[in-house]
């Protein structure tokens, strides 16, 4: 990763989410941020594309975002979180996280090429190095799924 020295200021683009995470295409699946209060919550963007390599086959004729990447993008939004947060107080070389569990998943409404998902998450609490974490993630203000994650620093270098 790069030096992180230089604040961040929103809205975070997509430059600036690759300095902070290690995901890349096609599994980066934040856009954006747009909102953050720094060690609470975080509000991210994901525009959802027919271009996606998974509409190839989740489902042909029927293109459905699969819900473990809907999960997987209010994940990368909580490390964004973490990760600014950190930025923000000086902090750089911040541990990477892993998500270690999931919890009350529940998915409401399918997510469908055209639509733009609002990424929300919130820190419950912070242990040590696990952090756990409130999501949900909005399309046009229906929320379309939630759940609760844990998120662990990774401990081997």
């Amino acid at each position: 990763m790069t030096d992180h020295t230089v604040p961040f200021h929103l809205p975070v683009n997509v430059e600036q989410i690759q300095q902070l995470l290690p995901h890349r295409y096609p599994f980066l699946l934040v856009d954006r941020v747009i909102e953050l209060v720094p060690d609470k919550r975080a509000v991210a963007i994901k525009n959802v594309t027919i271009n996606e390599p998974f509409f190839q086959g989740h489902f042909p004729g029927h293109p459905v975002m699969p819900g473990v990447l809907i999960i997987e993008a209010m994940a990368q939004a909580a490390g964004l979180l973490t990760q600014i947060s950190s930025r923000l107080k000086g902090t750089t070389g911040s541990p990477l996280f892993y998500l270690a569990k999931v919890d009350n998943a529940r998915f409401n409404a399918p997510v469908v090429p055209g639509d733009q998902l609002r990424l929300e998450v919130e820190l419950k609490r912070l242990l040590r190095s696990m952090g756990l974490f409130e999501a949900r993630t909005i399309v046009d203000g229906k929320e379309v799924a939630s759940c609760e994650l844990m998120c662990a620093a990774r401990t081997d270098k």
